[in-house]
């Protein structure tokens, strides 16, 4: 199995696991007032990082005035934590840093969007949109060197995935140790877009209870050390599963057929029952939405032999992208200390729903099961085992990967040819770059007579600009009031591949990359792991990212190449087993 040797976290509850700890025992929230956001919602409450950018630059040595991501900032400091737990030494080995998020450096931008729209526009901006920025940036104050980066953007799964991805990297030899989770940092970007779909409680979230109102966004970063054949480790990576729910982009299904698939996957890898599992952290966001849906799904899965299940999203707040590490190492806390931690607020049992629990100290905890959801329908499931139990060994047939079909679409004139595919209605509200991406994707499938994929794995470098850019100039024209919800809902990188799954029923793996030059490289590294490790038959590659205005000329004052408009590409890549 894959061991997790080390873990780093910082959140609300705490600024290391001794802390959070501390606070998960003592039931102590880390949601309240706003104290470093500055927005026109400050009556919200959140889920904030109890140090100021200055007090988290003085921690970790930094001495200029560079205006470093707030994301970037908690990410370095679990980083360091999450190598100084392991105590191991990364000279000499292959070493992956895999980062998920959503806006990344969004914090900086936003501060700084008025001066990018100048004439005299500073070459020191971040590039826009670019979440793989704030992985490099990580990478650079936590002090490492020669490392692989990546940076996954799935929504409110993405630390979940990447430890997911760090796992099967190691599992199939491509690295010796990789150091995988997320960091998200409140932003009024972040704020107003979840505010403009009215799922934010004005009150502290109450998950699972039959008076939620919403969630509490947080922010926080965690990270994890895995390690494969590892001694004296935290504990193991059992099983996991990735699927999409395929329904809607920011709604679960009443059945939470994805999140009973992932769950599902996740626990036939660990070769253990639902019987074997004694704790099930849940997404649990407090909406009336994901709630009952998930509580749907966890019935399905374990009936009336339910765990202790808790949602820990009322200490932290939803720290979206970097929810799904921070939950795991709250796990880790968990199996290692013998407790479950209570599920806060929670008062009043929904009709249907599951029981949570309100935590219990002196218990055995031998397997944890972990949830992440994230809008489009990327749920994600991990197991955490206390033992390095034998596991079936895995034999690969020897797999061909072809390349079936492929579909280009470059100028926004070849977009007529959409209404084959979706109706002039549908379509209006769509920006540029998603009616290409999908008249790529559906011409690549129907050209490889492929209905629905086994997997969906998207690359974008800079995701999507049009909708991100009019979203922030919305919440500057109109004072973060009366916002356009469509524009946030298709501004998340992973909006592309999950809408494709939606339209054509792919409850299949679904990912993306956002590494900048090279989402690309890290996408068809992973479809071709997928196809070739017989996990997916077909899989389909899109590549997809736009340009506008306001980019091209950042990029021609800084005398960099200038993007076209849009450009999809969509690959079909089949396997082909060469077995006699």
């Amino acid at each position: 199995m894959i061991a997790i040797t080390g873990y780093g976290i910082i959140c609300a509850i705490g600024n290391n696991a001794d802390e959070v700890l501390d606070s998960l025992r003592q039931s102590r929230s880390g949601i309240g007032s706003m104290r470093y956001l500055k927005t026109r919602h400050s009556d919200l409450p959140v889920g904030e990082v109890k140090l100021s950018n200055d007090e988290m630059k003085a921690l970790l040595g930094i001495q200029n005035d560079v205006p470093f991501s707030r994301t970037s900032l908690m990410g370095a400091i679990a980083i360091r934590q999450a190598i100084q737990s392991a105590d191991v030494v990364l000279k000499g080995k292959r070493v992956a840093l895999i980062s998920g998020t959503t806006v990344g450096c969004m914090d900086v931008t936003e501060q700084l969007y008025s001066e990018m729209k100048s004439d005299d526009v500073p070459l020191s901006l971040p590039q826009y949109n670019d979440c793989g920025r704030s992985t490099r940036e990580m990478a650079m104050i936590a002090g490492l060197e020669d490392v692989e980066l990546c940076t996954i953007s799935t929504a409110c799964s993405s630390a979940l995935n990447s430890i997911i991805v760090g796992a099967e990297m190691l599992k199939n030899d491509e690295a010796d140790l990789v150091i995988a989770g997320g960091s998200e940092a409140l932003s009024r970007f972040h704020l107003n877009g979840f505010n403009s779909l009215m799922i934010l409680d004005t009150e502290r979230c109450r998950p699972f209870d039959d008076t939620r109102a919403g969630l509490n966004l947080g922010e926080g970063a965690a990270f994890v050390v895995l390690q494969k054949d590892a001694p004296d480790a935290k504990a193991y990576l059992a099983g996991y599963g990735n699927r999409c729910d395929a329904f809607h982009q920011t709604a679960s299904s009443a059945d939470g057929e994805g999140a009973y698939l992932a769950m599902e996957d996740a626990l036939s890898m660990a070769h253990l029952s639902a019987a074997d599992i004694q704790y099930v952290n849940a997404h649990g966001t407090g909406t009336p939405n994901n709630d009952l849906s998930e509580s749907k799904a966890l019935l399905r899965v374990f009936g009336d032999k339910m765990p202790e299940v808790s949602s820990t999203k009322s200490f932290t707040g939803h720290t979206t992208s970097a929810s799904g590490s921070i939950e795991t190492v709250i796990c880790l806390l968990a199996m290692q200390h013998g407790f479950t931690p209570g599920n806060l607020g929670w008062k009043n049992q929904i009709e249907g729903g599951i029981t949570p629990t309100h935590g219990h100290n002196g218990v055995k905890l031998d397997h944890v099961l972990c949830n992440s959801f994230g809008f489009g329908g990327n749920d994600s499931s991990l197991v955490l085992s206390k033992c390095d139990e034998p596991s079936a060994s895995e034999h690969y047939p020897n797999m061909e990967v072809v390349e079936l079909a492929c579909d280009e679409v470059t100028t926004k004139e070849e977009l007529v040819a959409l209404k084959e595919f979706v109706s002039p209605m549908e379509s209006r509200r769509m920006s540029k770059l998603m009616k290409a991406a999908i008249l790529s994707a559906f011409r690549a499938l129907k050209k490889a007579g492929i209905e629905t994929p086994d997997a969906i794995i998207t690359a974008t470098s800079r995701g999507m600009l049009e909708f991100s850019q009019r979203f922030l100039d919305d919440i500057i024209n109109n004072g973060e009031e009366m916002l356009k919800p469509t524009l946030f809902m298709q501004s998340t990188h992973n909006t592309l591949g999950s809408e494709i799954a939606i339209r054509c029923k792919c409850h299949g793996y679904n990912i993306t990359y956002s590494c900048g030059d090279d989402s690309e490289k890290w996408a068809m590294r992973d479809a071709v792991r997928q196809l070739k490790t017989g996990k997916a038959r077909s899989v389909l590659v899109g590549c997809f990212d736009e340009s506008t205005f306001l980019t091209d000329s950042i990029c021609k004052k800084s005398g960099k190449p200038v993007y076209p408009e849009i450009f999809a590409l969509t690959r079909v890549l089949v396997s082909k087993n060469n077995n006699k």
